[in-house]
């Protein structure tokens, strides 16, 4: 069978995507209007009904207050770029990270209005949130997104929606480790798919108690030379590292992704580049 492979700019043997997704402060609540409380609980807690989760949000609250300085930090002492999914509503909460987001000139990519579900939605209703958190985005960063991300669920029509209001890429896809065109969702128009990899994804630290730094830290290591070699063998493709700030912005984590900057910092084989650089950079390349 003949294997994916994309060339990348100066020969690189991988391309690097690191995606800080900034869920905190748009996450369910019932302060928020939802009728219960937020599911994705590091602690495990959830309740059915019209209850607040105060020890949750605090711990969301978290990535926001302390998470985001130590991410952005590192990714500015590192030199890399960062694609950030963000919610619309999150950033509209706390300017500070859209002013990082600014300040470090890296792409703002639209995660929803609110990290909420969008898979119900009528589609007038997706549109409008289609619509609302590209606008915001716009506004609190001043950079309009040119990629989407949903929480996880959408609907048949999401990806012609996107098509439709101008977005260059979508990233709900889990396919294969290059991106793709999809030009059959409306005809005589395309938009590129940048697959997102969630086996390196830093949640597995909330979500499985044996996924401790030191396995997660390892298993990216891994997943990254793996990738090299099979660049260096003919086949360059693109590895997604998927951050959250509550989660690997924690001082007992955060070296994790220290040492994996470093170490591919240090090796050189990588074209760490923003979702939007390597979709401009498939369409700029890709076969006819």
């Amino acid at each position: 069978m003949r294997q994916e492979r994309m060339d990348w700019p100066g020969g690189a043997k991988v391309a690097l995507s690191i995606v800080v997704n900034v869920e905190e402060g748009s996450e369910m609540s019932v302060a928020r209007g939802d009728p219960g409380m937020e599911p994705v609980d590091e602690l495990g807690v959830f309740v059915k009904g019209p209850v607040r989760n105060f020890g949750n949000e605090s711990n969301y609250l978290y990535g926001l207050k302390a998470g985001a300085p130590r991410v952005a930090d590192l990714l500015r002492r590192f030199r890399v770029k960062a694609s950030w999914t963000v919610a619309a509503q999150s950033l509209e909460e706390f300017p500070d990270v859209a002013a990082a987001i600014r300040e470090l000139g890296h792409e703002p990519v639209a995660h929803g209005w609110r990290w909420i579900h969008q898979f119900r939605m009528a589609e007038d209703e997706e549109r409008q949130f289609i619509q609302r958190a590209a606008q915001s985005i716009e506004r609190t960063t001043g950079t309009r997104p040119l990629g989407w991300l949903s929480r996880y669920l959408h609907t048949a029509a999401t990806r012609r929606l996107l098509i439709e209001e101008g977005f260059l890429y979508h990233m709900d896809d889990y396919s294969g480790d290059v991106p793709f065109l999809d030009d059959r969702t409306v005809p005589g128009r395309s938009i590129v798919v940048v697959p997102y990899q969630l086996d390196t994804n830093d949640m597995r630290m909330w979500l499985t108690p044996a996924a401790t730094p030191e396995a997660w830290l390892a298993y990216a290591v891994r997943s990254f030379d793996q990738l090299v070699r099979e660049g260096e063998a003919g086949y360059p493709k693109m590895m997604s590292l998927g951050l959250h700030l509550r989660i690997i912005g924690r001082p007992g984590r955060i070296w994790a992704l220290e040492e994996f900057l470093r170490h591919v910092t240090a090796r050189g084989d990588a074209w760490i580049a923003t979702r939007a650089e390597i979709a401009r950079h498939y369409l700029a390349t890709r076969p006819a």
